[in-house]
């Protein structure tokens, strides 16, 4: 298949290859990346792709599919056994159609939601203005205690008795702390709302016992399927049975047409990896390489948003460091740490020039590192923000990484 791609296409097929080589040579920050195994890659580019299924399993619009019936049911249990989910649709696209699909299955244009605030680290589909769920939505959004950069629960209280919302959101892309659910739970209880948990960076975590599960809690769970569940990039939504026909027909048709099928059987592979005692390994050790890796920054005198993490990633409010964050994470990618700029909580830049950078180990621990390289790390980071104009400090600092990605290769490749 390679040769194929140069034959057909050299253009592309360099570039992928130097993407292979960035991916391989570079420390990894973005906690919402991860590396595949070649499984899952295998059944995301297969022959798959040539099948149109649209509909659910046993109830096709197309015929000859028997093949994908059969996989789709797989990946439907596998999700169902790992999550303990009553229900799961496994054809979303990603986590954002997954997202809006669920809105459409509990509202109805015009009604209200409660939920997280992007610049407190909230997602933009969790009812941010300019977004589709923004846009047929309203949304009435809480945010994090300036005191401790915790979720403010009195807040989200106080908007939901105010406004009574149809559902309540929680789930975040940029919150380093354990969130709790039944919190979340007793207040949709208190003003009839359903509660929807988006556990899109969380999911493997949750698979591994590393993270507290929603599922217990929420009506609805949505996700994506990559992160740190390391499937493939698509969407999943777990849901109890009373709510199976709503999410199904407002996946499809409501949002969608055919799902695609090389996507299905790659999540069901990554599904299948999940269920492992390694992978369990693997979810806790990414909770310790955040924590030890947090622990050092602190130690070099790094504001992190309220004070660590629990989970995979951490926010880091670099003005006392006196540098804007996408200073900071163009700087950091001279030397092959690669992360990005990010708003925190009560941010006084703008959106495009934050105060922030955020990391998160996902993608390093899927490489094998541990404690000891977290520490290096730290240092390397704390090196570059104090001079991130030196160029040959980067360049020092880049061929350590590159020497340190070396002796743990990157899964997948």
């Amino acid at each position: 298949m390679q040769s194929s791609l140069w034959n057909e296409d050299p253009e592309i097929a360099e570039l992928i290859d130097k993407e292979t080589a960035r991916q391989q040579d570079v420390l990894r920050l973005i906690p919402s990346e991860n590396y595949a195994s070649k499984a899952v890659m295998e059944a995301t580019g297969s022959i798959l792709t040539n099948k149109y299924s649209e509909g659910y399993a046993g109830k096709r619009y197309y015929n000859g599919q028997e093949n994908i019936d059969a996989i789709e049911r797989i990946a439907i249990k596998r999700a169902k056994d790992l999550f303990g989910a009553e229900h799961a649709n496994v054809q979303p696209y990603s986590g954002s159609p997954a997202n809006l699909a669920t809105y459409f299955a509990l509202m109805k244009p015009g009604d209200c939601m409660v939920s997280m605030a992007l610049p407190h680290g909230g997602h933009l589909t969790h009812g941010w203005p300019i977004t589709a769920s923004g846009t047929f939505f309203k949304s009435y959004q809480y945010g994090v205690r300036e005191s401790d950069g915790r979720i403010d629960m009195d807040q989200v209280e106080q908007l939901a008795k105010e406004h009574h919302p149809k559902i309540i959101v929680c789930g975040a892309s940029a919150y380093p702390r354990i969130i709790d659910f039944a919190a979340f739970k007793q207040i949709a209880d208190e003003v009839g709302a359903k509660l929807m948990v988006d556990m899109a960076h969380i999911a493997g975590l949750v698979a591994g016992g590393a993270h507290p599960s929603p599922l217990p809690y929420a009506d609805v769970v949505t996700t994506t399927t990559h992160k740190t569940l390391r499937g493939p990039r698509g969407g999943l939504i777990l849901c109890r049975k009373d709510l199976k026909k709503d999410i199904d027909r407002a996946v499809f048709p409501c949002m969608q047409g055919g799902p695609h099928n090389h996507t299905t059987a790659a999540i069901a592979v990554a599904l299948k990896e999940a269920a492992t005692d390694e992978f369990k390994a693997y979810a806790h050790q990414i909770v310790d390489n955040a924590k030890v890796l947090a622990s050092r920054l602190m130690e070099h005198g790094f504001n992190l948003i309220s004070g660590g993490t629990d989970n995979h990633l951490m926010l880091i409010d670099l003005t006392n460091k006196d540098i804007a964050g996408k200073v900071a994470a163009t700087a950091l990618e001279r030397a092959g740490i690669v992360c990005n700029a990010n708003s925190v909580p009560f941010d006084k830049r703008g959106p495009f020039d934050p105060s922030g950078i955020r990391i998160g180990t996902p993608a390093i621990t899927s490489r094998g590192m541990g404690k000891d390289e977290m520490l290096r790390l730290a240092d390397w980071i704390d090196q570059i923000i104090q001079k991130p104009e030196d160029e040959a400090l980067a360049q020092k600092i880049r061929a350590d990484v590159k020497a340190l990605c070396t002796a743990f290769p990157a899964p997948g490749f």
